[in-house]
């Protein structure tokens, strides 16, 4: 069964700092390019002779299905990132035990997203089973990310995401995200995988 968009989760209109074009594009194009690109990517490995194709390709097909699968994902998160509310008791406490509070965990996000300016990636806020705690991870690409762990916010520090509206000032960018995250999201995500 194909891959199909999931409803825009903000409301593009809503978001302070950011324009609803920028949005939007980043929607429909970049989501919408993954989710396509994904479905392609299926079709091509349904119809792949496994016992005799060349191992580049079965290479090729399977690293191109993780970067859009992810990509895809992360997108999802992003999206799911964005419309200013508040943490739960159970996040902000996790924030708490784990970064000493909301408010030092928001710089150290705020930080990673900045030092990715200019360049491109994902800086994720995950909660990581293994180790029982929130980690901030960073993704040069679209196929890194710690194992296992379940991305709670996602900001996509691709220039597809800001350039329209801020240029080369990924740092500005960053800025409107910090003050449009929806800890509410990232919250019912927490209690749904880590009860808390």
């Amino acid at each position: 069964m194909p891959y199909e968009l999931k409803p825009l989760s903000c409301n593009p209109g809503a978001i302070a700092g950011m324009s609803k074009k920028v949005i939007v594009s980043h929607y429909e194009n970049n989501y919408g390019g993954a989710v396509s690109r994904l479905n392609a990517i299926e079709a091509q490995l349904a119809e792949l002779d496994w016992a005799t194709a060349p191992g580049f390709a079965i290479n090729g097909l399977k690293r191109e299905q993780m970067v859009a699968m992810n990509s895809m994902l992360l997108h999802e998160v992003f999206f799911d990132s964005l419309g200013a509310s508040k943490a739960s008791r159970g996040l902000d406490a996790q924030l708490n035990i784990d970064f000493g509070g909301l408010a030092i965990w928001r710089v150290q996000f705020a930080a990673m997203g900045k030092a990715l300016g200019g360049g491109s990636g994902w800086v994720v806020l995950a909660w990581s089973p293994c180790d029982g705690k929130l980690v901030n991870t960073w993704a040069a690409d679209h196929t890194g990310n710690v194992a296992g762990a379940v991305p709670l916010l996602a900001l996509d520090m691709y220039e597809h995401s800001y350039h329209m509206d801020f240029g080369a000032r990924a740092g500005l960018y960053v800025d409107a995200f910090m003050k449009n995250l929806n800890l509410a999201a990232a919250s019912k995500r927490l209690a749904a995988i880590a009860g808390l």
